[in-house]
């Protein structure tokens, strides 16, 4: 066998291996690889691209029949943590700037979330409450969660028509800087200022009134 031969045995031999190294590289690597995957998904890592929302449709937003959100009254705002958010109605999709809209008059919003518990019994006492309340405060759910349809179908089922909009980011939670729970209402002042977050459900109707009246100055 001359010189040669023997050289280019040799070399197959070694690119032979160095194939069957890798290849069993990447068959010790797959499991890892696929839990990462899986472990950026279940924490919504920023490398994962969260799924696609269902798409909202006219007949579920009119089968929920929510009351329209309110439209800016021109009202001054004052210095409000809340500036600048702009988040869709859940009546008709439409966007709200926040504190424009809800300027002029003080105002609960309720974060909430379809899947919470606690919430769907809160909702309820949220709607009496706002019925006897009037024109003197306004009432507004925020859905503070992704899934615009099945917050519509929960409301629909609770029989909640109160005014109510999109926060698929938790932007409100985050500038007012209450923890990541829910339910949790926020109560500003006529002019967008945050008197309190309450960081609980309330209990009654009675109970809303009495926080109400003691945080706003608003007896309803």
């Amino acid at each position: 066998m001359s010189a040669g031969s023997a050289i280019g045995k040799t070399w197959w031999r070694w690119a032979l291996a160095a194939v069957i190294v890798a290849v069993a590289a990447a068959v010790a690597l797959w499991p890892q690889l696929t839990k990462d995957s899986e472990r950026n998904a279940a924490t919504g890592s920023t490398t994962v691209a969260p799924p696609p929302e269902a798409a909202v449709g006219e007949a579920d937003r009119g089968a929920a029949a929510l009351a329209a959100c309110p439209q800016p009254s021109g009202a001054p705002v004052g210095d409000s943590p809340l500036r600048g958010i702009t988040l869709n109605c859940l009546a008709d999709g439409k966007p709200v700037d926040l504190v424009a809209a809800l300027a002029g008059r003080p105002a609960l919003l309720n974060l909430w979330a379809y899947w919470c518990g606690p919430c769907a019994e809160e909702l309820p006492l949220l709607q009496q409450f706002s019925q006897q309340a009037g024109n003197a405060v306004t009432v507004l759910t925020v859905h503070s969660d992704r899934g615009a349809d099945k917050a519509l179908s929960r409301l629909t089922g609770l029989g909640i028509h109160l005014p109510g909009v999109e926060d698929p980011d938790t932007k409100i939670r985050n500038a007012v800087h209450a923890p990541a729970v829910l339910p949790i209402s926020v109560l500003l002042r006529a002019d967008g200022t945050v008197a309190k977050v309450v960081v609980r459900p309330f209990s009654s109707v009675e109970d809303i009134s009495a926080t109400v009246a003691a945080e706003l100055g608003v007896k309803a």
